[in-house]
């Protein structure tokens, strides 16, 4: 999802006031029993820089590097050593999800102001093409059944089915109502936030049409999804605090979590089971998966305000945060996004944390 940059940090601060006002809302307990917790430690920080705005954070295994949605670029930085390689550049709509191929060595990005996807050679880092895509060209996944690219065109309520053996765009999912996230469950199904009907989407890849709409009444702007394909859970984020756990295979309500305020990403670690939900007021939510229908959560982890999106590494457990330095002023209202926050320019960093133990 998009923020303006530097002190307007648009439509998150909506959200944001929304959830404070919140905040008294009972949610059940879920407290681990006594030392359980998830501890991590920032190990490395890597400047990034301008542009001010920054999104969707990816990390491909495959190659050992860290992608950055990050103004009109995407920033290049090596998962290990935190060196910065390089940038996808020359997109002047603003970068927003990535995803890749690489069976023919290619990246895919978009430009939402344009409503277009970018295919770039993951070697080179040079744009190759654009696909016309709809407006609000957003989050991008991988769907390997299908060996397709998905381009979330959050705001048309669409998405754009690419080929990327041609690189075209083979068909249109119209679900006609805005959409944030999506995963795939790599099973000829893929799962995507509905923004505007609080549901998650069911897409079946093959035919590339919607099959289901699971309602989660107690998700306000669902904005992260993530998923354990092996217990067959989806994990959405939402915007009024709270993570809810869903069947994949039915869209049965598991569990209702609590998790930090103005979240915009979620992330599933199959090797630790753990869920996380990286929220911009200073906190990595952590929720260890004890079993299919059983979470406990763990103490939050204190990350830099402004740290709404991340990425991980399944191997090794390192996550990645992007944040800039934000002052906060007390005086002001949570809800006042022009008055409470501001954030130096040119200060983006991507933080890497590794588990303490």
């Amino acid at each position: 999802m998009e923020y303006p940059r530097v002190t307007s940090f648009g439509r998150l601060w909506n959200v944001l006031g929304a959830a404070v006002a919140l905040g008294a809302m009972a949610f059940p307990t879920f407290a681990g029993a006594p030392g359980d917790q998830a501890a991590y430690k920032t190990v490395k920080v890597v400047s990034l820089g301008a542009p001010d705005r920054w999104d969707y954070i990816h990390y491909d295994a495959v190659s050992g590097r860290v992608y950055v949605a990050h103004g009109d670029q995407v920033s290049v930085v090596d998962a290990k050593t935190g060196k910065v390689i390089g940038a996808v550049s020359g997109i002047p709509g603003g970068t927003h999800g990535i995803a890749f191929f690489h069976k023919n060595g290619q990246g895919f990005t978009d430009d939402g102001h344009a409503g277009e996807a970018v295919v770039f050679d993951l070697k080179s880092l040079k744009v190759i093409k654009h696909i016309k895509a709809e407006p609000d060209a957003d989050g991008i996944f991988y769907d390997g059944p299908s060996m397709h690219i998905f381009v979330i065109d959050g705001d048309s309520g669409a998405l754009t089915v690419i080929d990327p053996m041609t690189d075209t765009a083979v068909a249109t999912v119209k679900v006609g109502a805005g959409l944030e996230f999506g995963v795939s469950g790599d099973n000829g199904k893929a799962y995507v936030d509905g923004a505007d009907k609080h549901d998650i989407v069911r897409i079946d890849t093959k035919t590339n049409m919607v099959d289901a709409h699971w309602p989660m009444p107690s998700c306000e702007h669902p904005h992260g999804l993530a998923i354990d394909r092996e217990h067959h859970r989806l994990f959405s984020s939402c915007g009024n605090g709270t993570m809810v756990v869903m069947n994949s295979d039915n869209g049965a309500i598991v569990a209702n979590l609590p998790i930090g305020q103005g979240t915009d990403s979620a992330h599933f670690d199959p090797k630790r089971q753990l869920a996380f939900s990286s929220n911009f007021t200073g906190t990595l939510s952590v929720i260890h998966e004890d079993g299919p229908n059983k979470y406990t959560v763990l103490p939050s982890i204190k990350t830099p305000v402004s740290g709404r999106t991340m990425g991980i590494d399944t191997e090794t457990g390192r996550v990645f945060i992007a944040a800039g330095d934000v002052t906060v002023n007390p005086n002001a209202a949570p809800s006042d996004r022009h008055h409470r926050y501001k954030m130096a320019p040119g200060s983006l960093k991507l933080y890497m944390l590794d588990p303490a133990h």
